[in-house]
Formats: C-alpha cells, sequence, structure tokens
C-alpha cells in the first residue's frame, strides 16, 4: 500500500512539472510567433517605403528632365522670334513664340502626368506590402494565441 502511495505522488509529481514545461514552451512559442510576425511585418513596410520613396525619385526625375527640354525649346524659339521680329516678320514671331509655349506646356504636362502615375504606383505597392505583413502579423498573433 505504501508503494503505491508513494508510486501515485511521484506520478503525480511528474505530471505536474510536464504540464508546467509544456505550459512554458506554449508562452515562449506564443511570444516567438508574435515577434515573428512582427519582423515580417516590419520587413515588408520598410520594402514597401524603399520602392514608394524609389518611385517617387524616378517619377521627379522623369519630371524635371521634361520641364528642362520645354524650357531649352521655349528659349530656342523664343530666340528666333526676337530674331524673326528683328527682321520685320511679327506674324512669323508670334508664331514661333506660340509655339514654344504650347511645347513647353505640353512637356510640363506630360512631366507632371508621369509623375503622377509613378507616386500613384509606388502607393499602391506601398499599401499591398504593408497589407500583407499585417495579414502575415494577425495571422500569427492568431496562431500563438492558440499555442
Amino acid at each position: 500500500m505504501k508503494m503505491i502511495k508513494k508510486s501515485t505522488f511521484l506520478f503525480t509529481a511528474a505530471m505536474l512539472l510536464s504540464v508546467t514545461a509544456l505550459a512554458d514552451s506554449g508562452e515562449g512559442r506564443s511570444k516567438h510567433l508574435d515577434n515573428k510576425g512582427d519582423r515580417i511585418e516590419n520587413r515588408l513596410d520598410r520594402q514597401g517605403d524603399r520602392v514608394d520613396n524609389r518611385l517617387d525619385k524616378k517619377g521627379n526625375r522623369i519630371d524635371n528632365r521634361l520641364d528642362k527640354k520645354g524650357d531649352r525649346i521655349d528659349s530656342r524659339l523664343d530666340r528666333a522670334a526676337q530674331r524673326a521680329e528683328a527682321n520685320g516678320n511679327d506674324r512669323r514671331a508670334t508664331h514661333l513664340d506660340n509655339k514654344g509655349d504650347r511645347i513647353d506646356r505640353r512637356l510640363d504636362r506630360k512631366g507632371d502626368q508621369v509623375d503622377r502615375r509613378l507616386d500613384r504606383k509606388g502607393d499602391r505597392v506601398d499599401r499591398r506590402l504593408d497589407r500583407k505583413g499585417q495579414n502575415i502579423d494577425r495571422r500569427l498573433d492568431r496562431r500563438s494565441q492558440r499555442v
């Protein structure tokens, strides 16, 4: 009888220790999954920010390049208009001046459109990667709560 009580006590103690060890590993696993989700979310967020920033810079470079090109063409045609006016061709001078202004406006508009399009594309990519990271983080949080 004494032997049964002793073995029952040892069995109960062993079970309590194993349950405690399982609970500790469950908390550790839960914390690990939570941290993993946060790391993945932050990494994807930084990646989205980098892509957005790169596309913004690209759009600004294209916009500036087209603006400078339009200004160069407009100034060249303005000089030609001044020469035509000096020679007495007022209609030709007006025509050349208007032509330079039209080309400059068209290139400015085109540069602005490209810049806006690339900005929107960068924002879409950033939002998509942010959502992806948040979804992964939520999924791992749910999984860590089940553990």
